[in-house]
């Protein structure tokens, strides 16, 4: 199967492209479905519109698939993570004193959201996760004012995993709502919703899924869809869309009440291109195959004099993310050199951040790390 996606990702032969945790390039039939779509609104506009509609259909169903979730109803298509996270915010009703929990190294998004609630009285605990059982390190911390616990499923510097299914068992127990930002694990890791049992899961198409900016996925646990405020209001939110002419709306009751207006047809087209592809090869494959990418980049990097890793790679790592330093050597100044001659990387947590994908070849790791050998011995006057 791998041998036979090779076409789908033909990328420039001076690239080694090691960032799927930020941007992912697409695959070539992401870029067709592009392409198809701009030529026909060339051609003919919006005259078939409603074949665009079956396309929209389709990826929340490839969405509610890759989630596992119980319905499409529960599926709403958003810009961004951020929007996502935003709606949930302000949907819920906060009372003064409440606390949410997050880690002490989420990304911005899920954590400016929540500390803007501050103005209603709300407090939010930063949690530093113990590498050995994370989950213990944010049970620990839930108390009686706890609200909601907002986590990555996979933390974006360093790749640490949690379980989400023995965080959802906790939360439950406490009877306290658990929210998954979901980017860097969706397309990566297989998700099973039936087992995890999150009140809310937000994902970007952008990173492992392969697709474009702009769109992304909100689930909402149907007992929390008619519950969640509406602040967002619109044509394309209300029960009755396509009835132009009634004076009287009620908010749909699916999750597309948080779609205010137009859909993102485009980016729908692309995401849902790229989802195909992926339930094609099937995500057990390719967890496997990306465990297998992660495996060989360890060997390779692990005899680098003064490589030290941020990432907890023992005894077994899950994500698609390898984070270090060289001692020495200043982290921001050596991301800049690999990026100059074409390893494609972050500098996130004060690291070096590689992030294959299942697809990333032996020879593309290989000449990343002989590059980076390159640079520092360049460096030392080797």
């Amino acid at each position: 199967m791998i041998e036979q996606l090779k076409d789908q990702f033909p990328q420039a032969e001076d690239v080694c492209y090691l960032n799927h945790a930020a941007v992912s390039p697409w695959p070539k039939c992401a870029a067709e479905a592009l392409i198809r779509f701009a030529q026909e609104n060339v051609a003919r506009g919006a005259q078939h519109y409603p074949d665009w509609l079956k396309v929209e259909h389709s990826l929340r169903e490839n969405l509610r698939r890759l989630i596992q979730a119980d319905s499409t109803a529960e599926i709403a298509l958003v810009k961004n993570t951020s929007e996502a996270l935003s709606i949930i915010a302000y949907g819920l009703s906060w009372n003064p004193g409440d606390e949410i929990i997050i880690s002490e190294h989420e990304f911005p998004s899920n954590r400016i959201v929540w500390e803007s609630l501050a103005d209603q009285g709300v407090k939010v605990i930063s949690v530093a996760l113990n590498e050995e059982d994370p989950v213990h390190a944010i049970a620990n911390s839930i108390n009686p004012h706890t609200r909601l616990v907002s986590i990555s499923s996979v933390q974006y510097a360093d790749g640490l995993t949690i379980d989400l299914t023995s965080l959802s068992t906790v939360c439950r127990e406490h009877k306290v709502l658990l929210c998954v930002d979901a980017i860097q694990s969706l397309g990566a890791i297989p998700f099973n919703q039936q087992d995890v049992q999150a009140d809310f899961i937000v994902a970007d198409g952008h990173k492992w899924l392969m697709a474009a900016e702009g769109l992304a996925l909100m689930y909402v646990k149907a007992c929390h869809i008619p519950k969640l405020k509406l602040h967002e209001f619109g044509w394309h939110m209300v029960a009755n869309r396509g009835n132009y002419d009634t004076r009287v709306w009620e908010a749909a009751r699916d999750a597309t009440r948080f779609e205010c207006g137009s859909p993102n047809m485009l980016g729908i087209h692309v995401l849902n291109a790229s989802l195909e592809l992926i339930h094609e090869t099937g995500m057990d494959t390719i967890h496997e195959r990306l465990k297998s990418r992660i495996g060989l980049l360890i060997q390779l990097l692990k005899p680098i004099t003064g490589l030290r890793f941020n990432t907890k790679i023992e005894p077994l790592h899950e994500s698609g993310i390898i984070n270090f330093c060289i001692e020495g050597y200043d982290s921001a100044a050596l991301h800049q050199k690999l990026m100059q001659n074409g390893v494609v990387c972050a500098y996130r947590g004060g690291g070096i951040r590689f992030s294959p994908h299942f697809y990333t070849s032996d020879d593309t790791l290989k000449r990343s790390t002989d590059i980076l050998k390159r640079i520092l011995a360049e460096a030392s006057g080797a």
